[in-house]
């Protein structure tokens, strides 16, 4: 039995098939049709494409895979793969009832049975790689170049990556919320008295100047560094994460930008001060290599409180509002929709981590 990862990472992706099936979450009433009649619809369906079938297939793979991982590294095994396919074929089940009750949304037996199928390759795979010794090997891997309660660390630089596909105003600027936050809670506090307790902005926030936009890159990368310096062992096998993170940081931004506005457009976002922001980055952390871990703890406190604080006094401009806006309507909403809500949301979640590791080491000693 091993502490793996697996099991958290699997109940994330959960939650964000919940948030895909149910997307937008408006709308709900009964519509006066029975609830299952779905079930026995007619194959295929009218209205299908080789787009929704590859998506509903691959969109449950990555569940099967992570709960036969799971159960795998916990030191089960028997059935594993029945009882992952069956888990996801109960999800499949729930979200697609679910459906019945909202307008915008379809619901197809037909998908039931592809999400059903995917979580079953998903599972065939890790059980294979089980055979193969590959779930070991990684057990070997980790235990290398991790400290053993690395788990959450290893989630949170996992969810990095997809964080990155949603774009952001600013180059790798997650957690800009605050204007967001303010205009959801005046419209939901509208024609109340508690609208005037809301400390709401009393000035117009002034745009990032280009020193704040090279610092916000800079920190922006300089985060998932140090998080993982707070667990990985070595030097040397810090260096290489560091010069990975920034790679993939630089790759997943073009892949970003050339999705939403074409492939002509993938590196329009690298500017001067992007450029420099980035190197900035690199060399800074290639500087923090010898911090200990304790040390890279703070440091990266220290670098999510002052990127979250520059990011969230700057606005998001209105030009990128529009063009966002325009390509939200297109059929890959429900899936970026997910990077949006990662990018809001992970650099809080690594605070939260940071703060409740440093605070179970200090009722450690």
């Amino acid at each position: 039995m091993h502490r793996t990862s697996a099991w958290p990472l699997a109940l994330i992706y959960a939650a964000l098939i919940v948030f895909a099936s149910l997307f937008p979450f408006d709308g709900w009433r009964a519509q006066g049709i029975d609830p299952l009649v779905f079930l026995l619809a007619p194959l295929p369906p009218p209205y299908w494409t080789g787009f929704d079938i590859t998506v509903n297939v691959a969109g449950y793979a990555p569940l099967g895979f992570l709960l036969v991982l799971a159960v795998l590294r916990s030191g089960g095994g028997r059935g594993v793969v029945l009882l992952a396919t069956l888990a996801g074929m109960l999800l499949s089940l729930s979200m697609e009832f679910l459906q019945i009750y909202l307008p915008r949304r379809v619901p197809s037996n037909l998908d039931l049975l592809l999400n059903t199928a995917g979580t079953l390759l998903g599972a065939l795979a890790a059980a294979l790689l089980e055979r193969l010794g590959a779930i070991d090997r990684w057990s070997d891997f980790r235990g290398r170049w991790f400290v053993q309660d690395a788990s959450g660390a290893i989630v949170l630089l996992a969810l990095w990556p997809l964080a990155l596909l949603f774009p952001a105003a600013v180059p790798f600027g997650l957690g800009q919320v605050l204007e967001r936050l303010e205009a959801a809670l005046t419209e939901v506090l509208a024609d109340t008295p508690f609208l005037e307790w809301l400390p709401l902005q009393d000035t117009a926030f002034d745009p990032l100047s280009p020193s704040g936009e090279l610092l916000c890159v800079l920190l922006g990368l300089l985060a998932p560094c140090l998080l993982g310096y707070c667990v990985i062992r070595s030097v040397g096998r810090r260096a290489l994460f560091a010069v990975a993170v920034v790679a993939v940081g630089v790759t997943l931004t073009a892949l970003s930008a050339a999705l939403s506005w074409g492939p002509v457009h993938a590196w329009e976002w690298m500017g001067p001060a992007t450029r420099v922001g980035v190197w900035a980055a690199l060399g800074l952390a290639l500087l923090l290599l010898p911090l200990p871990r304790r040390a890279s703890a703070a440091v990266l406190l220290l670098t999510l409180a002052w990127h979250l604080a520059l990011l969230n006094q700057a606005p998001t401009s209105a030009y990128f509002a529009q063009t966002l806006q325009i390509w939200e309507q297109g059929r890959f909403i429900r899936f970026y929709g997910l990077g949006q809500w990662l990018g809001w949301l992970w650099p809080y979640a690594a605070l939260l981590y940071v703060l409740l590791r440093v605070s179970r080491r200090d009722r450690a000693a």
